[in-house]
């Protein structure tokens, strides 16, 4: 018997494969139903927020010094100790702080690291020796914990008891987390806790600290450590030494931007007020000087290297000084003190 084999592959050779695309799941999200009293993200509304009343901030050092964490950063032996003593001073009396500015009296905690009693009575001697009572509502302490290893509880418990107006650390390499962990994080989580502290509490806190030696356009780039540093405090302050004196800058959420002529006498810091205004004062001085010294006007030149500055710079002066009458022009381009005939 002839069997007759159908081939599979004949079967259907004319027909038409249909290819069906494959099925796409539709994802849908999942949330999880939670109380309003449970909700992880506290929020308020702008409504809210507008009827909210606050008291008016509150400043230690007036425009300087406000509740909240300061860094005041220097280089070493520019004088950090004397401006943070100044400012202890001058709060624990209720006195006059660079030599000017207000302070808000009341009880102030130094931790001064870096010191002994020895030193700091020499100290306190040399500036407040003439002083029949130096105040008890000043408070030294020349050691104390570590961050992360009982500070914060040991100010907090100090600060509830006695209720200071500043607290002053110095410097922040005295109280800074031991190991090696350096970068963005470990500073910013280093003084966390201290930032967080003087909010809870309503009280100022200053933090002395270093500068770097590789120098920058940016002053608050100097300071040591990383960006961390700065950001984790609400008001950072330098001390800086340039050619043409030391100035104070400070920037942050609570005061203005500012950078201030500063000067260092017997151990005291004075503001000699903005610093841009008192270094063309001191520059006008100097020019006037080298006009009273001879009998012939000088020109931009003579005058910029009598002064070894810059010639740009001269001529930008003198033609403001010649605007405001301080100086006369004899002549094209040349000029002769005021009172000159």
């Amino acid at each position: 018997m002839t069997k007759r084999l159908r081939s599979k592959g004949n079967r259907n050779h004319h027909s038409k494969t249909t290819v069906q695309p494959p099925k796409r799941h539709r994802r849908t999200a999942k949330f999880t139903t939670m109380s309003t009293t449970e909700e992880a993200i506290s929020t308020i509304t702008a409504n809210t927020l507008q009827a909210k009343e606050f008291p008016p901030l509150r400043y230690a050092v007036d425009g300087y010094i406000a509740e909240g964490l300061t860094l005041l950063a220097g280089k070493p032996k520019i004088g950090k100790s004397w401006m943070a003593l100044d400012f202890a001073m001058a709060v624990a009396t209720g006195g006059l702080a660079l030599g000017s500015v207000e302070c808000r009296r009341g009880p102030v905690l130094y931790c001064a690291l870096e010191d002994n009693h020895r030193r700091l009575q020499r100290r306190m001697s040399q500036l407040y020796g003439n002083v029949e009572h130096w105040p008890p509502e000043l408070h030294f302490a020349t050691q104390v914990r570590r961050l992360g290893n009982g500070l914060i509880d040991d100010l907090r418990e100090w600060i509830e008891r006695h209720r200071p107006k500043l607290v002053i650390i110095d410097t922040f390499a005295g109280v800074r987390p031991q190991g090696r962990r350096e970068g963005y994080e470990a500073d910013y989580s280093a003084l966390a806790p201290l930032q967080e502290l003087a909010g809870d509490l309503c009280v100022s806190i200053l933090v002395i600290h270093h500068l770097r030696k590789m120098p920058s356009d940016d002053p608050f780039d100097m300071i040591s450590g990383s960006t961390g540093v700065t950001g984790s405090v609400d008001n950072p302050f330098v001390l800086h030494r340039g050619k043409q004196g030391v100035t104070l800058y400070g920037r942050g959420r609570e005061i203005e931007e500012m950078e201030q002529a500063v000067e260092f006498v017997g151990g005291m810091w004075k503001v000699l007020g903005d610093a841009a205004e008192v270094r063309r004062s001191e520059e006008r001085n100097a020019i006037l000087e080298v006009l009273e010294e001879v009998d012939e006007p000088m020109g931009p030149k003579e005058i910029a290297n009598a002064l070894g500055k810059s010639e740009n710079n001269i001529k930008q002066l003198l033609f403001k000084m010649h605007k405001d009458g301080e100086i006369k022009k004899r002549g094209r381009g040349r000029y002769c003190a005021a009172d000159e005939t």
